[in-house]
């Protein structure tokens, strides 16, 4: 009897540990995605904050912005993604509300491996209007094919932005070694990522529904993101 009842009890603690362990894991993995959008929101306020930073009539007028925060080389080669950041749009009909919740998105392939070096790099993309935002949340985009992407300009050079530059579906800017800068990512690929959505929202949702139709409230994670994006960009001046 005792042996019995000792077997029993061995089946239940097993029964409980399937029970507890995915849980467990589940929690470490939002986790994980949810540091990552506190370090996008970090990235974001440490750009906006310099003196050589993105224009501000660009940003007045982009309609989304992607951060990835610490892309590292060391994930290349392998062809694995490159990196895992965030997408936020500003809401409601015509891009003219508020910035959103955020979804998470991939970056990856393309030239980014020449460019990095060993040092980790933080991009910012600026989607600048809505058939860009439309595509890049609906599947895999590849810049400077299904999107048209240049390298972004900066501070006073602005002013002397090119025809390319200004037509531009994706302006993309990059920041390593403490040195910001445009940067061309023509051949690679942003995409949603729907198991970071899924991790940081507890429910398998797409990202379409995320960041164009506010099905979800913003995370805690994202607080500063949308705060530093809301006091230097409130209204989009675009349309």
């Amino acid at each position: 009897m005792k042996k019995f009842l000792s077997c029993m009890l061995a089946l239940s603690m097993m029964g409980l540990s399937s029970l507890v362990l995915p849980q467990s894991i589940r929690a470490d993995d939002t986790s994980k995605w949810n540091d990552r959008i506190e370090n996008a929101g970090m990235v974001m306020k440490e750009i906006l904050n310099v003196p050589d930073d993105i224009p501000q009539n660009l940003i007045d007028k982009a309609e989304c912005v992607i951060v990835y925060p610490s892309v590292l080389k060391a994930a290349f080669g392998v062809g694995a993604s490159y990196g895992r950041g965030v997408m936020t749009c500003r809401g409601g009909e015509n891009f003219k509300g508020p910035w959103g919740a955020p979804s998470m998105m991939a970056l990856e392939g393309g030239s980014i491996g020449f460019q990095l070096g060993a040092q980790a790099t933080d991009f910012v993309l600026l989607v600048m209007n809505d058939r860009g935002a439309s595509s890049i949340l609906s599947s895999k985009v590849k810049l400077g094919g299904d999107a048209s992407a240049a390298a972004g300009p900066k501070g006073r050079d602005a002013e002397a932005a090119t025809d390319v530059t200004l037509r531009a579906e994706v302006l993309t800017y990059s920041r390593a070694r403490g040195l910001f800068a445009g940067i061309s990512l023509e051949g690679s690929t942003v995409r949603p990522d729907n198991d970071g959505n899924e991790a940081v929202y507890g429910k398998k949702i797409e990202a379409r529904d995320i960041v164009l139709k506010g099905a979800v409230a913003p995370p805690a994670s994202a607080k500063m993101l949308l705060s530093e994006l809301t006091k230097r960009s409130p209204h989009n001046v675009s349309r």
